[in-house]
């Protein structure tokens, strides 16, 4: 599918032979090669695939003082042939962009996005882990590398792509407390974007759930900040009464492709969904009334991440055994096996590399 060879570097030695692929930590073992170009004078240039590696870095890099950094998180997998699959590699390179013009960055081109990603893979297909639910996680990043203090946007940004084979993300339910202090995000700021701040802003919260015992926080925003806005850091889907519902993306909500996803799968199954405004109020009601059926998060790491248990004040709303809930369990088959060439793919999300 490619129609321009980049420049290759390959390693003298894989690491490859040092890996257990039955014991795939998330996000700590990563694989021969990596994807680098740097913008310059106007222009992405020196497109290249290097033995992955540390950079060096200016002290005054402006990354580092004012945060222009953005990021996209991908998995390719291997179908039933041993061909390497994408999916949906091209709604990833947009929402590269998306977030680049909001933090006023520079977009990289999506042809060559898909295609720098597509080569990678190619030359580290070997890293593809065999079993199902397991995946190379591709992290596409852009960053500012101007050597400059002073508040302005970079004039120069480098874009990486490296991978990492990972196994099964989030395999038990987790427990998830409603954050009624601190906010991930407001429409106009930048919420949308994949940015690296919004992560960092992220943590504190997280670490004072987990002291009280749970995983995750829910979000809340809105005037009266009593309307759900994501769980963690995926998109969030309640399944009331039969009727599936997610947040409407308002401009604080990540514009989520797995959440695009699974929109699309509901409705071609017939399964009512509905994206609008949910009050938290709204699902105290339901679990009250016994019709809270399924809580789940969506994202490129877990695909579904059950929730067992939601607290909000004094309240803990214990939800249906996994075992026995519908909708989460069959998206998550059917990505999966949308991955493995097991699904057949009436949407071309696929892209074969």
């Amino acid at each position: 599918m490619t129609t321009t060879q980049i420049r290759t570097e390959r390693v003298q030695q894989s690491r490859l032979d040092t890996v257990d692929f039955s014991n795939l930590p998330f996000g700590k073992i990563f694989s021969d090669h990596m994807f680098v170009s740097d913008y310059r004078n106007g222009e992405w240039t020196d497109e290249r695939i290097v033995p992955f590696g540390h950079f060096t870095m200016h002290p005054a890099s402006m990354v580092l003082h004012y945060g222009q950094a953005i990021f996209e998180g991908m998995k390719a997998s291997k179908h039933e042939d041993g061909t390497p699959m994408l999916l949906r590699p091209d709604e990833h390179a947009k929402r590269l962009n998306a977030s680049a013009r909001r933090l006023m960055m520079a977009e990289y081109p999506e042809d060559r996005f898909v295609e720098a990603v597509s080569q990678l893979v190619a030359l580290d297909k070997d890293w593809i882990p065999p079993t199902e639910g397991s995946a190379l996680y591709l992290r596409p990043y852009m960053y500012a590398t101007d050597e400059f203090i002073g508040v302005r946007p970079s004039e120069t940004y480098r874009f990486c792509i490296f991978t990492a084979p990972v196994g099964p993300y989030y395999a038990k339910p987790v427990r998830l407390v409603v954050e009624q202090e601190f906010v991930r995000a407001v429409p106009g700021g930048t919420g949308e974007a994949k940015s690296a701040g919004n992560y960092a802003g992220s943590l504190l919260p997280a670490h004072l759930a987990q002291q009280k015992g749970f995983d995750q926080v829910v979000w809340m925003g809105g005037p009266n900040r009593n309307q759900i806005q994501e769980v963690g850091t995926m998109n969030i889907f309640f399944v009331i009464n039969g009727e599936v519902i997610t947040p409407a993306t308002d401009g604080a909500i990540l514009k989520g492709i797995t959440r695009k996803m699974f929109i699309q799968i509901l409705r071609d199954k017939g399964i009512p969904v509905t994206e609008r405004v949910i009050e938290i109020d709204e699902i105290v009601a339901a679990s009250e009334a016994g019709q809270l059926e399924e809580m789940f998060g969506a994202g490129t790491a877990a695909v579904v991440s059950h929730v067992s248990e939601l607290q909000y004040k004094d309240k803990l709303m214990t939800l249906p055994p996994v075992e026995g809930r519908k909708v989460g369990p069959m998206l998550k088959r059917h990505i999966d096996g949308l991955r493995a060439g097991k699904v057949e793919d009436t949407h071309n999300w696929l892209v074969r590399v």
